[in-house]
């Protein structure tokens, strides 16, 4: 059978390549190999109970209108209106950082002016350089290579003397978006900084549920084909360009093109160990992450913090921990604190913190279970000092590890941002056959749509009326 593209993966970049391909009348198919849709930013159910994995905030928020932003030309291109994601703007976040028995506090909120107030108020000699590095944040060019081979923290120290504010200023974009251990790109930290800080942050109303189920509808709408429970076992190629993929029934399927979101280990993998970005490891960043569903909202016990980004310590603890999990560092998350016209239900808080995905390797059921109660435990107690005590006011609780990320992502290592190297402009020297979503350099929901949409246009699509 063949299509004009074939896409691996039903993950945010994927179905936004798969829409932009429907739209212009190509005959395209995504492949995915799990019973759900939505890749990193998916969603599961225990206890009779819908949790999102991935979707802490929609990044990139930015009101209705806002001409020029990634979310509206997203949402231009894809044809999908405004208000279909009932995005909830945060109340207020921050950066906490716990120094020397102190814990200093750098509040955000999608309103700009708080964040440089806050600067004002901690590090007043330091507003001037704090402007300056807002005039001189690289945006996002897939052409501009350079800015993502220099070190965000070596930028940053051009513009501050205090090193502490250069870490906090990278707790939420590392947290948000590095493949890299301890520091990232300077091109990187552009493209998070501004989504973070200089647009801001939401949530869909309905959850990530909401966001997948438009995408998936506006796929099939245009024509678009989505197999499920359906793994890809090779990509097939030959004399450097790609002829389609042979998938695990044994089923070939032709194509012009194939796009794939699987990752840049992963496709070389398909590609039978093919030279991809020779050099190239696995990503070393994992995660634990612990779900507590409430009986009260955060807000009425005393938290309304939409997310805290928190450090225990001078200096930001971003790497892959010697042991299980590491809770000196990670985020906070309360999806209740939302400014939501419909609130959820119930209230959940969610806890995230690096772990090291060798560590849960090889444990039998009994160990497993006993090293995630410790794990949270810890988790738990890290969110006791930054937010608050979610343990007497729990009614369910759940938690997944690195090891649960690599069985459903399908990324090695259970590396939730991939492989620190990255193709930004998505060509793998396999003629026809193009990385999209993490791999490509693209993270969050916006980030990985635009990471999809961007690619078809400058590959399938060119020219694109509207594209920019």
């Amino acid at each position: 059978m063949r299509y004009d593209a074939l896409i691996i993966g039903a993950g945010m970049s994927g179905l936004g390549a798969g829409i932009r391909l429907a739209q212009a009348g190509k005959r395209v198919l995504i492949l995915e190999r799990h019973y759900l849709w939505g890749g990193l930013n998916s969603f599961y159910k225990r206890g009779g109970r819908r949790f999102d994995t991935g979707l802490h905030a929609l990044t990139n928020y930015v009101p209705r209108g806002t001409a020029g932003a990634p979310l509206t030309r997203i949402l231009r291109q894809l044809r999908i209106p405004y208000d279909a994601w009932k995005l909830a703007p945060q109340r207020r976040s921050r950066t906490a950082m716990r120094v020397r028995g102190e814990t200093l506090r750098l509040e955000y909120s999608n309103d700009f002016e708080l964040m440089r107030s806050e600067i004002a108020r901690l590090f007043p000699a330091e507003v001037g350089g704090f402007d300056a590095l807002c005039r001189a944040l690289p945006a996002y060019d897939l052409g501009n290579t350079a800015v993502f081979e220099r070190s965000a923290r070596a930028e940053l120290a051009r513009f501050f003397r205090d090193p502490l504010l250069i870490e906090m200023l990278l707790v939420a974009p590392m947290f948000y978006g590095s493949a890299s251990e301890h520091d990232m790109s300077w091109g990187d930290f552009g493209v998070l900084f501004r989504s973070i800080h200089l647009e801001g942050m939401a949530r869909p109303e309905d959850g990530i549920r909401g966001v997948l189920d438009t995408l998936l509808e506006r796929f099939r709408a245009e024509g678009g084909e989505l197999r499920l429970r359906c793994d890809v076992a090779a990509i097939v190629h030959d004399a450097g360009r790609v002829r389609g993929v042979r998938l695990a029934s044994g089923e070939e399927l032709e194509a012009e093109r194939v796009f794939s979101s699987a990752g840049l280990l992963e496709t070389r993998a398909l590609l039978g160990g093919a030279a991809l970005a020779d050099g190239a490891t696995a990503g070393r960043m994992s995660f634990l992450e612990t779900c507590s569903v409430l009986s009260a909202a955060p807000a009425e016990l005393g938290h309304d913090a939409t997310i805290v980004f928190f450090c225990d310590g001078e200096r930001l603890h971003y790497e892959r921990p010697e042991a299980p999990v590491d809770a000196r560092s990670g985020v906070i998350t309360c999806p209740s604190n939302y400014l939501s016209s419909a609130p959820p239900e119930e209230s959940v808080v969610r806890v995230t913190c690096p772990a090291n995905h060798e560590r849960w390797l090889g444990l039998d059921d009994g160990a497993y279970a006993a090293q995630k109660e410790r794990a949270v435990e810890a988790m738990l107690d890290a969110a006791s000092v930054f937010a608050f005590d979610p343990r007497p006011h729990t009614v369910f609780r759940d938690a997944f590890t690195p090891r649960t990320i690599e069985r459903f992502t399908g990324h090695r290592g259970g590396a939730v941002y991939g492989s620190a190297t990255k193709l930004r402009d998505g060509a793998t020297g396999i003629e026809g056959l193009h990385v999209i979503g993490t791999d490509q350099g693209l993270v969050g929901v916006v980030g990985a749509l635009l990471s999809g949409i961007s690619i078809v246009n400058a590959t399938m699509l060119r020219p694109v009326e509207g594209a920019r």
